[in-house]
């Protein structure tokens, strides 16, 4: 599958008027379905209260004065995967203007930080109107999607205007593409559209053309998150990290980091057991929605732990005893999950212990650090199997389990490191997807232009 490929447009539709409606219509008993979940989390967790004007299509970004390139990145995750391939993109189109949208507000937040707030903005809701009226104002030349993100009205509305669309890192599992299958054409139409994909490996490729998408248009690229991943071996403010905490270097640290509802209390069991030997480590957690810093505190104290909050511990200060035997530390400030992880002896890497889905092993391969996960990391099974594979990475299924890989890691320097070695290297040999990707975004965007 050559990027020769593109010479081939897609045919653009005009979607019946009638076939918008007809999801707008299905569209709405799911977002009433949704309003008590929705009130909920503006009230009790205090998610989503913002941004409403431009979830309707009216984003803040003023009139494009030169041709615009809408990247589209879900949350945090994406949004971090897209930041090299951001970058790659203002440096071989320099006369383009790239803008980013994204739908939760972690990853507005982080977009923001990132890329500067004037050129971020909300996703608009699938709704026909408020698409149009995203797209008039956003006037891209094209759009670039990360990881799936295809809505009907979206991926319709777009190609009538003639902007093509483009999935890159590409990730489509089972469960989901079994999904779009009982959709019928309605999903076919969709993934008909996409003028290009990039896909992470041959077997997503394969999916995205069983719900769809033509053959020509599918190329494996590999995973973007692999060049994302910062090769080094510390990370700035992890020493003021550790001063804060006044950490004990001759005890081992394991961080949890990303961690899901359910699985703290796994961890804190296998902790629990951890603590009964002679060399106990220190235990970091580090959970992934912020929204649940009070409720991990909670349960924290209720094991009969002292709470150890980062947000209580800035850098500047430093505790007068280091962590005790029963002290856990709980990260509850934005952005230094990787200081904690370049201070790790052992890394688990959370939502997976739980079905969530997983969450990014690859940075920590980054650092050179032995990895261990739960079962459940679909999210990221290319890079998991990788990982695995070469034996940079332990999958547990339980408490007992947890602890035991734990102990083994942090008991044995040598086969601690001799993981983490082989984990960066896993990292080094998949990078490359990065610049495979603008290759093939960079020929396909004159080729709609003209």
């Amino acid at each position: 599958m050559s990027i020769n490929a593109l010479s081939q447009p897609p045919v653009s539709s005009s979607i019946p008027l009638i076939m918008r409606w007809l999801a707008n219509a299905l569209y709405l008993p799911a977002a009433l379905c949704y309003t008590p979940v929705l009130a909920y989390q503006m009230i009790a967790q205090r998610k989503n209260r913002q941004g409403w004007r431009q979830r309707t299509g009216r984003p803040d970004l003023p009139p494009a004065q030169r041709p615009r390139i809408w990247v589209h990145a879900v949350s945090l995750g994406e949004i971090n995967a897209a930041r090299g391939l951001i970058q790659s993109l203002e440096t071989e189109q320099p006369a383009v203007e790239v803008v980013i949208s994204t739908t939760t507000d972690t990853g507005f937040r982080r977009a923001c930080d990132l890329f500067g707030s004037h050129r971020v903005f909300r996703y608009p809701l699938d709704f026909s109107w408020m698409v149009a009226r995203a797209l008039s104002h956003v006037n891209p030349t094209l759009i670039v999607l990360m990881e799936l993100e295809v809505w009907y009205n979206f991926v319709h509305i777009a190609a009538s205007r003639n902007i093509p669309l483009a999935v890159v890192n590409g990730r489509l599992t089972e469960r989901s593409a079994k999904r779009l299958a009982l959709l019928g054409t309605f999903s076919r139409s969709m993934f008909q559209e996409l003028a290009w994909v990039g896909a992470q490996d041959e077997t997503i490729a394969e999916r995205f053309v069983r719900v769809g998408t033509p053959r020509e248009r599918v190329k494996v690229t590999g995973s973007v998150k692999w060049d994302t991943a910062d090769i080094t071996d510390s990370v700035a403010g992890s020493p003021e990290l550790a001063d804060a905490f006044g950490l004990d270097r001759s005890r081992p640290l394991w961080v949890c980091g990303s961690t899901g509802p359910g699985e703290e209390a796994m961890i804190l069991d296998a902790h629990r057991a951890l603590a009964e030997q002679d060399r106990a480590p220190t235990l970091a957690i580090v959970p992934r929605k912020p929204e649940r810093f009070e409720e991990v505190t909670k349960l924290i104290e209720q094991r009969g732990h002292r709470c150890l909050r980062r947000s209580q511990n800035p850098d500047g200060t430093r505790r007068d005893q280091p962590p005790a035997r029963d002290d856990i530390i709980l990260g509850d400030t934005m952005g230094e999950l990787r200081k904690l992880y370049s201070l790790a002896d052992v890394v688990f890497v959370g939502r997976s212990l739980v079905p969530m889905g997983g969450s990014d092993p690859m940075e920590v391969a980054a650092l050179a650090k032995p990895i261990i996960t739960g079962p459940h990391m679909e999210n990221f099974a290319v890079a998991t199997d990788a990982l695995h594979k070469e034996g940079a990475l332990t999958i547990v299924g339980n408490p007992e389990e947890l602890a035991s890989a734990v102990r083994q890691q942090y008991s044995n320097a040598t086969t601690a490191k001799d993981a983490g070695r082989k984990g960066r290297t896993v990292v080094l040999d998949h990078q490359g997807a990065t610049k495979r990707t603008i290759k093939a975004l960079t020929t396909l965007m004159p080729r709609r232009n003209n």
